[in-house]
C-alpha cells in the first residue's frame, strides 16, 4: 500500500503544483488522470525520490519515500516521460549497466536476469540492435525492462502510451497488465482510454490536487442515468452550450454528437451510456478547469 498524506510543493517561479494531495493505493494498476499542468509529473518526481516537497508524507508500507530515499530507490522502477540512453548501445549492453547500478553485482545472475527482462518485454531477438533504431514502442518497452531490474514494489510509469501506435499501445498495455499484479503501479496520462482499459484505481488531478478518487466502475456509476446525447451541427454548438452543461463532443460517423449531464432527459436527447470520459470532463467542468469541447 503507498499511502501518500498532505504532499505539497510549490517551485521558486511560484508554481503551486501539488497542493495538500492524500491518496491511498493498493497493489495493482492504479491511473492518474489530469490535463497538462495537473501536477502528475511533480506528483510522480517527488514520489521517484528527485525532488523534495515543501511537506507531507509518503509511505510505500513500511518506507519512508520522502526521508529515506535510499531504501526508497531499491524497491522503485520508474519510467519517466522522457527518458535518455546511449542511442548506439544494445539494450543487453544497457541493462547490464542498470543492473551493475541497482547493486546486482554477479555477472552470471546479471545476465541472466537481463535476458530475462528482454524476453518479457519481447525485445530478446533484437538485444544486440543499436536502440536508436528502435521504434517508440520498443523504446517504451526496453524503459519498463530498466524499470523492472530490482524486483520493485513500487513501479511509476509516466505518460506511457502517448505516441504509441495502436498495436505497440496494446502490447504495451499487455505487458503494463502482466507486471501490476503483485506490486503497486501508478501510470500517469492523459489518455482516457488507457485507465479504463487498465486499471483496477484511479483518480483525476487538477491544479495540483485530487479531485475525484476511486474506483472506475464506481465514478461512472455516480453519473450514470444523468448523461444524454445528441447529434447536432457543427455550427450550433455554441448554442447548445448555452441551453445545457455540455461535458464534451465528439465526431461520430463524421457527425457532432454532444453529451450532455442533466438529472432530467433534455428534449430531443437520449440515455447515454456513461463512461469515463464522461466523468472525467464533467470533473473537469466542476473544478473550473477549462476543457476544449
Amino acid at each position: 500500500m503507498l499511502t501518500i498524506r498532505e504532499l505539497s510543493k510549490t517551485y521558486a517561479n511560484g508554481v503551486r503544483a501539488l497542493n495538500n494531495v492524500f491518496l491511498e493505493i493498493p497493489n495493482g494498476m492504479f491511473g492518474l488522470l489530469g490535463p497538462n499542468g495537473a501536477g502528475k509529473s511533480s506528483l510522480m518526481r517527488t514520489l521517484a525520490t528527485l525532488q523534495e516537497p515543501d511537506n507531507g508524507t509518503a509511505f510505500l508500507d513500511e518506507i519512508d519515500l520522502i526521508r529515506d530515499k535510499d531504501a526508497a530507490r531499491k524497491v522503485l522502477g520508474y519510467l519517466p516521460q522522457e527518458f535518455g540512453v546511449y542511442p548506439r548501445m544494445t539494450p543487453v549492453d544497457m541493462l547490464e549497466h542498470f543492473a551493475v547500478l541497482k547493486g546486482v553485482t554477479d555477472k552470471g545472475e546479471r545476465r541472466e536476469l537481463v535476458d530475462a527482462l528482454l524476453m518479457q518485454t519481447n525485445l530478446y531477438d533484437v538485444r544486440k540492435k543499436a536502440i536508436d533504431t528502435f521504434s517508440g514502442g520498443m523504446k517504451q518497452r526496453f524503459g519498463i525492462a530498466q524499470a523492472l531490474i530490482g524486483d520493485p514494489r513500487l513501479i511509476i510509469v509516466d505518460e506511457p502510451t502517448a505516441g504509441l501506435d495502436p498495436s505497440e499501445r496494446n502490447r504495451f498495455h499487455n505487458l503494463l497488465a502482466e507486471i501490476g499484479e503483485n506490486v503497486v503501479v501508478i501510470l500517469s496520462t492523459h489518455i482516457v482510454d488507457d485507465v479504463s482499459d487498465l486499471c483496477s484505481n484511479m483518480a483525476i488531478m487538477g491544479k495540483g490536487e485530487i479531485l475525484l478518487s476511486g474506483k472506475p466502475s464506481e465514478v461512472i456509476a455516480r453519473i450514470r442515468g444523468s448523461v444524454w446525447r445528441k447529434r447536432i451541427h457543427r455550427s450550433a454548438l455554441g448554442e447548445y452550450q448555452e441551453q445545457y452543461r455540455v461535458i464534451l463532443s465528439h465526431l461520430t460517423e463524421g457527425e457532432t454528437e454532444i453529451h450532455v449531464l442533466s438529472d432530467a432527459q433534455p428534449e430531443g436527447f437520449e440515455v447515454a451510456p456513461a463512461d469515463l470520459e464522461d466523468v472525467y470532463f464533467a470533473t473537469l467542468q466542476n473544478h473550473g478547469i477549462p476543457v476544449a469541447i
